[in-house]
């Protein structure tokens, strides 16, 4: 049909038009008569059935019953003063227009001299491509990596945003336990789950929500085995900085055979706590950066321009690191010390901004989920069930998860809120 507004403008321009234009709205109101309602056409199905996210719930719950919020992970305190001026210093003086689309030049050599004063790895420009946060390089690598009918190694627990990007790549998820309270990669188990079509393997290393590291035999294992298999490796580094055990981060693109099958992505919202800049990159060999590029260019297309100029400074400044850093030590601390002084059980873990407790051997009964939904009714403290960041019937319940980068005195008052409501529960 014809737009109204043309047929006007065509009917005004002749003798009687207005009158035509009269009888022929009033003759299509005759014929248009509506349809029958009919239910919508089905959406994407991987989508469709999604629930939403833990995070959402939880977080929903907390802002709905005024509780404290330490499930969803982010800190409650402003980015450096030195990032927040720098990103105001570039808005005033620099372009605000579209910037390259693989990210600005000066935070593409940041991150590789960031790697390389850090981690020791030997990085040009032309392997980092910046994204608009971790989660869209997930994606994008997913794009780029994998192809309809492959199969992907997911370790589980799991960041779960992983399995539904697979899907929606027509690809095949399929599970490999780490199971408490150490998550161990288990050889034996990994190479039961490879088939003739395994692709990939996307791994998490620091590991959210637990906060375990790869030791160097985990990292040489699991290279033998994409080396050996050929599968390209995903690594969602996003916590490579935000260690508490003394200890430097080493990627597994850094082992050997791995520099062309390998993925490493990393965080400026991690590295500095600025979650909302929805800055990261991917680093990979220049041939397979370019294919990344490639993805990335149709999702988001580019970063704006001067949250990457602030980035660029903030990286070349260990020193801003490290006391970042120093700050959500101090929290943890005030986190996992009160915990225990409590009676809590505090699983192991020297990363990550979460710290995770053991419900049984901390005399709870309750299954994660059971707890969670309680705890943010009944103790006004929000958090996340382990069990949920996990596919199968085969979740470890009793595993919760607390994030520690907020301030000491909301820390200190959660603990009490959440003592005092086990010490009911234990009483009922």
């Amino acid at each position: 049909m014809p737009h109204l507004n043309t047929l006007h403008d065509a009917c005004c321009k002749c003798p009687g038009g207005v009158e035509t234009l009269r009888s022929a709205t009033v003759a299509l109101r005759n014929v248009s008569t509506p349809l029958k309602p009919t239910a919508m056409r089905a959406l994407n199905p991987v989508y469709s059935a999604l629930p939403t996210t833990i995070f959402e719930h939880m977080s929903g719950l907390a802002r709905s019953s005024g509780a404290i919020n330490l499930g969803q992970g982010f800190p409650d305190a402003p980015p450096p003063p030195a990032l927040t001026a720098a990103v105001t210093r570039a808005m005033a003086e620099r372009s605000q227009h579209y910037p390259p689309m693989a990210g600005v030049p000066e935070l593409r050599d940041a991150i590789a001299g960031f790697y390389r004063r850090r981690q020791r790895l030997d990085l040009s420009r032309d392997e980092v491509i910046v994204t608009s946060g971790a989660t869209e390089a997930i994606a994008a690598a997913v794009l780029a990596v994998i192809s309809p009918g492959d199969h992907v190694l997911l370790f589980q627990p799991a960041y779960d945003a992983y399995a539904p990007l697979v899907r929606r790549m027509g690809a095949v998820p399929v599970f490999v336990p780490l199971r408490p309270p150490h998550w161990h990669y288990d050889r034996a188990a990994i190479e039961a789950a490879l088939t003739p079509r395994t692709r990939a393997m996307i791994i998490n290393d620091p590991l959210n929500p637990t906060g375990s590291v790869m030791d160097a035999a985990t990292r040489a294992m699991i290279a033998a085995i994409a080396v050996a298999h050929d599968l390209f490796v995903i690594c969602d580094e996003v916590w490579e900085t935000v260690r508490f055990d003394g200890g430097t981060h080493v990627s597994l693109l850094a082992e050997p055979g791995m520099a062309t099958r390998t993925v490493k992505i990393g965080s400026a919202g991690k590295i500095f706590g600025a979650t909302g800049w929805k800055v990261g990159w991917m680093v990979a060999a220049p041939d397979v950066a370019a294919v990344l590029a490639k993805a990335h260019q149709f999702l988001t297309f580019t970063t704006p321009p001067m949250l990457q100029w602030a980035v660029a400074e903030g990286l070349g400044d260990d020193g801003l690191i490290d006391a970042t850093v120093a700050g959500w030590a101090a929290s943890r601390a005030v986190l996992n010390q009160g915990l225990a002084a409590c009676g809590f059980a505090v699983m192991p873990g020297v990363a990550t901004w979460f710290t995770c407790i053991d419900l049984a051997a901390s005399a709870i009964a309750l299954d994660d989920r059971t707890v969670a939904e309680r705890m943010v009714r009944e103790a006004g403290v929000a958090s996340i069930p382990l069990s949920a960041l996990w596919e199968g019937c085969d979740a470890p319940r009793h595993v919760l998860r607390l994030c520690h980068c907020k301030p000491a005195a909301m820390l200190d008052e959660a603990i009490g809120r959440i003592a005092r409501w086990r010490e009911r529960l234990i009483q009922s």
